[in-house]
């Protein structure tokens, strides 16, 4: 039973799918202040760029920060705890030529030398 819920988690893409949400939900924070800042530069003064504004560049930024900080965390405590988890449950392949690649070679081989006259 635990040995299907381990597969589960490692051989499909469970993992990369949360990821992508995470981080498409925290960018969508940074994409959604830096339009508040932009449309709010209308006829506006200078003097309104940084403040704590919800629409201030102050906000983009701060949005920015978070976006970076939460990437860092993903990566360090998801991504790579979950790679290396993989690559020691389910290793990659050996270097070389792939299994199939090799039988169309043995295929190719033997058909060659059927076409050849026989001596």
């Amino acid at each position: 039973m635990l040995g299907g819920f381990k597969n589960f988690l490692l051989r499909g893409n469970l993992i990369d799918l949360a990821v992508a949400v995470i981080i498409g939900t925290a960018f969508g924070a940074v994409v959604t202040t830096f339009t508040n800042w932009l449309t709010a530069q209308l006829p506006e003064s200078a003097d309104e760029y940084f403040t704590n504004a919800p629409n201030s560049f102050g906000a983009f930024l701060n949005a920015v920060i978070s976006f970076v900080i939460l990437a860092a965390v993903v990566y360090f405590f998801i991504v790579m705890p979950y790679t290396k988890a993989k690559e020691r449950y389910f290793p990659s392949a050996p270097p070389g030529t792939p299994e199939d690649i090799t039988l169309l070679k043995e295929i190719r081989d033997l058909l060659a030398s059927q076409q050849r006259p026989q001596a």
